[in-house]
């Protein structure tokens, strides 16, 4: 796929409204819906701009998509367009067993469910209400009953990450499809000390390729790329292709993956191969680079993602700074461009949770 000219994933925010008080929540959520939300109007003429790009996945976010009482009218609008869709829905009583019943008849494709914990004490503590561990259960539980395919996202902090292995069990367990772990940025409320180091973060993308290698399930990194580079030189030293400057290896081993004889997880980062529409219809690269380059209202989707200069920069990893922009990798990872900006204030600065450090040329 040409990043340069359609995006693989559209993250769309229905809403902000959510039940929910997460404590590292990007959307700041709250319990009333915003007036300024997008109309079904509005969504429908997106969606036939969007379809100018291909079709990408898209997935129905928030807040809480479920406190939109036109859920099931946007996912037919998606269905009729011919777009996969998949929806984040929180652990609340919002979501029932009949609403997992109507989403499944209406075409959408998959749930992605927010589990922090294998414990419900610590996943209520991070989710901030009590009770959302056993009702993201009950959610699995009804996805399982009406065959709709499911994965786990879990935010990895200082509150859980001494917990990867059984939270891997779990995800094993409830027989999930793909579990996303999602490193923090430093955005909404999510707080520098909720920040794993970047040895911790390092131990666990370790962990997350191992896990891949299994083949229990899918394993994804989010505000993580550097999971490429990790898998990359794991595969790298399985088969024996070795990651010499100038020798050829990342060429031969990227020409495996092109053939598919190794498993590609894809180089999408913020602005390349993602976009992000907020509730209101603002157009950023990503809900944690909150940097707008657009309104779906008036300004084509199709146009801001090929053409604005924001989009542009972050697709060019030759603009890159620090040791990114030195790095043997940073055409396949490219460091999280919103977690540099969040540290740094500049979206092309080098990403601060990223342990390699590449040996600069000789002059």
């Amino acid at each position: 796929m040409d990043f340069d000219r359609s995006p693989f994933l559209v993250l769309w925010e229905l809403t902000r409204a959510c039940g929910l008080k997460c404590r590292h929540c990007r959307a700041v959520a709250v319990k009333e819906r915003d007036r300024e939300e997008l109309e079904v109007s509005e969504a429908a003429r997106f969606l036939d701009d969007l379809s100018g790009m291909g079709r990408p996945l898209i997935v129905l976010t928030g807040g809480d998509p479920v406190q939109r009482p036109d859920l099931l009218d946007i996912v037919d609008l998606c269905r009729e367009r011919g777009f996969a869709t998949a929806m984040t829905p929180s652990g609340t009583p919002s979501v029932t067993e009949h609403v997992i019943e109507q989403l499944k008849s209406r075409g959408l494709t998959r749930l992605a469910i927010s589990l922090d914990a294998p414990d419900r004490m610590t996943h209520d503590y991070f989710r901030g209400v009590e009770g959302s561990f056993d009702w993201s259960m009950s959610i699995i539980s009804w996805a399982r009953k009406h065959h709709l395919p499911f994965q786990i996202n879990t935010a990895i902090s200082t509150l859980n990450v001494d917990l990867f292995d059984e939270m891997a069990t779990l995800v094993e367990h409830l027989g999930a499809v793909l579990w996303s772990v999602f490193f923090l940025v430093p955005v909404g409320r999510a707080s520098e000390d909720m920040q794993i180091t970047p040895i911790q973060a390092e131990r666990v993308m370790i962990g997350m390729a191992e896990l891949a290698s299994s083949g229990k399930f899918d394993v994804k990194s989010t505000a993580a790329p550097q999971f490429r580079r990790v898998l990359l030189q794991r595969r790298a030293k399985d088969s024996s292709v070795a990651f010499r400057a100038g020798a050829g290896g990342l060429n031969q081993l990227d020409h495996k993956l092109k053939l598919g004889r190794l498993r590609s997880y894809g180089s999408v980062n913020d602005g390349r191969g993602l976009i992000f529409v907020s509730h209101r219809g603002e157009i950023m690269p990503s809900g944690f680079l909150p940097l707008v380059a657009g309104n779906v209202r008036e300004d084509s989707v199709t146009d801001i993602y090929r053409n604005h200069p924001l989009f542009k920069t972050l697709r060019d990893p030759d603009l890159l700074q620090g040791k990114c922009g030195i790095c043997r990798y940073k055409r396949l990872c490219g460091g999280s461009r919103a977690r540099a900006y969040g540290r740094y204030g500049d979206y092309m600065a080098e990403d601060p949770l990223c342990v390699f450090k590449d040996r600069i040329p000789a002059q």
